[in-house]
């Protein structure tokens, strides 16, 4: 407990302070009037839809633990990495620093179910690994769909193509990996066990399907300004979204509005993507926090008892 005190103490003030700066650069162009008005604009059907997406999200990413457990060699019941998942990665999502934040707390929920630490971090590692093949498989199918054009690139037609399928090779070339190397992949100081085929092509799968849900819930809040299409939507969140990897900004303040201001200027694209964020980010903050506070509470109510390892629920 005092070592996730210590590094919340130390990722919330100055993940609050980096926001506020970011918030005030994004908004600073726009008047209130402006911004009431554009969140104004969003009808509870549109709203609602973009709901459904975050939801639909915050369960794919549970199954990015879900496989990531059975990676390390202990599977889980569905319920526990689910808790482990949304927990953890609603406080990583508006503090950044994913690997940090994120599995500070994936660390408190495993090592009581029977992880040991070096078990904890390949789950950790898988989950960022998961992340960047989604990305890459759902920034290479958009491209490829929509026949190469990327506005927000500046590519079309042969290089937008070359560019998706450059995308689509990072997931391919990773299942190919997986089916034939047998032995640990090192790097330097790092090891990296590869994982079967099986569980590989769920990480793509699941990882892609992830951002889409995502990518619909951005869709369906713009398209209550215009007809935009989803998969520049898609293509712009993927590009968006490998920026804040790069940027550790907290929650991608800035960025995100940025690089959706590329497909819809004005204080449009600011009005759905502060509703998006109080839908993706804060909504799960507000359940994620008390349930790690409770949690804590409850293994300290019993010692700390570990529960040790549960095959998964069928």
């Amino acid at each position: 407990m005092s070592i996730l005190r210590q590094i919340l103490k130390i990722l919330i003030p100055v993940a609050i302070l980096v926001a506020a700066v970011l918030v005030y650069r994004s908004l600073k162009r726009y008047s209130l009037e402006d911004i009431a008005g554009s969140i104004s604009a969003i009808d509870l059907a549109q709203l609602a839809t973009a709901f459904v997406f975050v939801i639909l999200s915050y369960l794919s990413l549970s199954f990015f633990d879900a496989l990531g457990v059975r990676y390390a060699g202990k599977p889980l019941a569905i319920r526990k990495t689910m808790l482990a998942s949304f927990t953890a990665l609603s406080i990583g999502h508006n503090v950044g620093m994913a690997a940090l934040s994120s599995g500070a707390v994936r660390y408190r929920f495993y090592t009581r179910w029977g992880l040991a630490p070096h078990e904890v971090a390949k789950v950790i590692v898988f989950c960022g690994v998961t992340v960047g093949l989604g990305l890459a498989a759902l920034g290479g199918l958009a491209l490829l769909a929509d026949r190469g054009r990327s506005d927000l690139l500046e590519v079309s037609g042969g290089a937008g193509m070359a560019l998706g399928l450059a995308c689509l090779a990072v997931p391919a070339l990773y299942l190919v990996a997986c089916l034939f190397i047998r032995r640990p992949v090192r790097l330097r100081s790092l090891r990296f066990d590869m994982p079967s085929p099986a569980i590989a092509l769920g990480q793509i799968v699941i990882g892609a399907v992830n951002f889409a849900f995502v990518a619909g819930a951005v869709h369906a809040l713009l398209s209550a300004f215009a007809a935009v299409d989803y998969l520049q939507v898609a293509s712009a969140y993927v590009t968006a979204n490998i920026a804040v990897l790069l940027s550790h900004v907290p929650g991608g303040l800035g960025v995100l509005e940025a690089t959706i201001s590329g497909i819809l200027p004005g204080p449009s694209a600011i009005g759905a993507m502060i509703v998006f964020r109080v839908l993706y980010f804060f909504v799960p903050l507000a359940f994620g926090l008390p349930a790690l506070l409770i949690s804590e509470a409850y293994y300290h109510r019993r010692g700390g008892i570990s529960e040790g390892s549960e095959q998964p629920a069928r």
